[in-house]
């Protein structure tokens, strides 16, 4: 990395391409003042800006130190600048106290792709589009042009949008081979559409910018995630099965574990998401957001959950950061004075659909502790629970709210996903239980990579849309993965039922041939379970369920290579193709396949009613993981029946063996 001036103009460069260029008429930094609205509903933001000022800045004065060189612009801002190796951190700091809006402008060529932006549902590569980057609902059918999206907008103020995301992180990654990382939480908005620049736009002056460059991809994630954190290992335990989601109490629950048992489906864990109590409101089937077990739906509960450790099956829960007001454990914080309050003293209560909670203010240290302790370790933990969703995260609002730190909301709100990561990280990890019990989330930020045991990309719909259905789990993880967190996975069959949109035997069995390609498998009732296909009311449906769960469980030798590959060096699990193939230009335009480690490539077979499926493949010697037929790379046709997700795998991989195994148990009925 070189920082070039000459007189007060400078440039940053890294193996020869120009990534920053300031000079005379060419501005990188503005400044200004701008009044935002934010308008909350549900977890659904609608978000506005009144520009009153911005202002290019020009280098006025430049000093050399100790600690680097520091650019004097116009008396409004300092920027010092150090490099070390291939990295540059450019830190800034205000002399003008009204600034409130920062834009910083990064070189671009035409044909450069970006990557990253935290969880992004939509698009992976980032080029050609803006992402306002703010914790919040996805939004439900997330496509202005769909019957779906426009009634969610219509009554819920929900439709949302295809940048709308649970994880937004101001990070991304370049094919000039850097990465760039914003330290700032702050409401932002990265902006692709310009051919000859990206421009970032933060909501205050940001403490520092991050620029590292690596010679390859694969090195580049490597720093990216020594510098953010990386996720530890999964659980032995996860590997061993289905991780199936049911509800309705002991009796029904465990009924339909026995069922799936009794069909040949192997089972790693149950899990209930309804052991704290049910409430039933317009959206669906929803929690008593007590957390703490139901004595009348679960009786005995921990006594149950020792049973099952006795068979070797885990039992896992949900937990959120809110406690709705008509709990027990409300009251108890309540009187500890642990919530978020309004300006008048009262407790904030948010309106989470029909009934309203109170905000753990995680930025008080007596509030985290009890938290904690209280209701992840003693009620959780402590009653044998293996793992829990660990769910939301996004609700922080940003009107007449107070909270411990005395930092405004605007700024605490996209960090409060972490926040609530470093929580439960924190409750695992004192508990001897890290590596043991696993807890997933769908909100993330800056920090999510340590303290994350698991991604699930959120609450999809029922359906095969190309932005709210199962073609999204896929950029999900191939953009959360180029991010820093590399362990991701879903709901098999989509969770979010509304308008008649209804889950198909059809869907169900396609998102678990694509989910059994990924670290973990996971089913969901979803919040309509009545309207919805569930596997356990199907016979032919449990029998293929069984074939694919097994497949999984055999493909778990490779899988735990590439889990503690992310872990060690954080390289995902789910990896794009050019990761390994960066001289394929195809390969930088490919959203819906990923190769899964090195040496496996998924093309999952993402619309309704087909039978065939066309393929990409590098230049490689490739073997069809269910017919044994053999493809040199380029475009292929593959015969694609209900269970049999294209796949291929490299002739020259030392797990051939365990493939072609596959392949002889389980690939008779594909015959191309």
């Amino acid at each position: 990395m070189e920082f070039i001036r000459n007189e007060m103009d400078w440039q940053l460069k890294s193996g020869g391409h120009t990534i920053l260029d300031c000079k005379i008429g060419k501005p990188a930094i503005y400044v200004g003042y701008g009044e935002e609205s934010v308008d909350m509903y549900r977890g659904n933001y609608k978000i506005g800006d009144y520009v009153v000022e911005r202002c290019p800045l020009s280098v006025t004065k430049i000093t050399e130190g100790p600690e680097g060189i520091c650019l004097d612009m116009e008396g409004r801002l300092q920027m010092n600048v150090k490099v070390e190796g291939e990295c540059a951190t450019l830190s800034f700091e205000r002399a003008d106290p009204r600034i409130n809006r920062f834009w910083f402008r990064v070189d671009a060529d035409e044909s450069e792709c970006c990557y990253g932006c935290g969880e992004q549902m939509s698009y992976f590569n980032l080029r050609g589009r803006h992402f306002p980057l703010w914790t919040s609902e996805p939004g439900v059918g997330r496509d202005k042009t769909t019957y779906v999206t426009w009634r969610s907008d219509v009554e819920n103020k929900a439709g949302g949008d295809y940048y709308n995301t649970n994880y937004p992180e101001p990070t991304f990654v370049s094919t000039k081979h850097y990465y760039l990382h914003v330290d700032s939480t702050a409401y932002a908005d990265f902006d692709f559409r310009n051919k000859a620049f990206h421009e970032l736009q933060i909501w205050e002056v940001p403490a520092s910018i991050r620029i590292e460059a690596a010679p390859t991809f694969v090195e580049l994630l490597e720093k990216l995630t020594a510098f953010l954190g990386r996720q530890p290992e999964l659980p032995e335990w996860v590997y061993n099965g289905l991780v199936i989601g049911v509800q309705g109490g002991n009796e029904r629950s465990f009924g339909l574990l026995e069922k799936t048992l009794d069909k040949g489906i192997k089972v790693s864990a149950l899990w209930c998401q309804d052991w704290c109590g049910k409430r039933v409101t317009s959206f669906g089937k929803r929690l008593q957001w007590d957390w703490q077990y139901h004595k009348e739906m679960y009786s005995d509960l921990p006594k149950h959950i020792e049973e099952l450790h006795g068979r070797g099956i885990r039992f896992m829960g949900y937990i959120n950061p809110y406690l709705v007001n008509d709990g027990e454990l409300y009251q108890e914080g309540k009187a500890k004075g642990y919530f978020a309050t309004k300006g008048d003293g009262s407790d904030y209560l948010v309106d989470f659909g029909e009934f309203y909670c109170g905000v753990v203010d995680l930025t008080n240290p007596d509030a985290y502790e009890w938290y904690k302790n209280e209701v992840i370790k003693k009620h959780s933990l402590d009653i044998g629970m293996d793992g829990w969703m660990a769910d939301f995260g996004e609700y922080l609002p940003t009107d007449d709210i107070r909270l411990y730190s005395g930092k405004s909301p605007m700024i605490e709100h996209n960090r409060w996903p972490a926040l609530w990561a470093k929580c439960n990280y924190d409750a695992v990890k004192e508990s001897g239980k890290l590596g043991e019990a696993v807890y997933f989330m769908r909100a993330g930020g800056t920090g999510s990579q340590k303290y994350c045991t698991l991604l699930w990309a959120g609450d999809q719909s029922v359906d095969f849309s190309i932005h709210d259905g199962l073609a999204t789990v896929i950029c999900a993880a191939l953009s959360s993965g180029m991010t820093g967190c590399g362990l991701n996975h879903s709901d098999i069959g989509g969770y979010t039922s509304l308008f008649d949109n209804t889950r198909t035997k059809e869907l169900f069995l396609r998102w678990s041939e694509m989910a059994m390609f990924t670290p973990v498998m996971r089913t969901h009732e979803g919040n309509r379970p009545d309207s919805n296909f569930q596997y356990y009311e199907d016979e032919d449906c449990m029998e293929q369920l069984a074939r694919l769960v097994d497949i999984y469980t055999m493909l778990a030798p490779y899988m735990k290579t590439l889990v503690k590959e992310n872990a060690e060096t954080g390289i995902p699990v789910q990896r794009p193709l050019f990761l390994h193939y960066e001289e394929d230009e195809r390969a930088y335009r490919i959203q819906y396949e990923y190769l899964l480690g090195p040496d496996l490539l998924v093309a999952p077979v993402y619309l309704e009613g087909k039978d065939t499926w066309d393929v990409y493949l590098p230049e490689g010697e490739w073997i069809h993981l269910w017919t044994g037929q053999m493809y040199e790379g380029g475009e292929v046709k593959v015969d694609a029946p209900l269970g049999y997700t294209p796949a291929f795998y490299l002739k020259s991989s030392e797990y051939a063996p365990l493939f072609g195994e596959i392949r002889n148990r389980y690939g008779e009925r594909c015959k191309r």
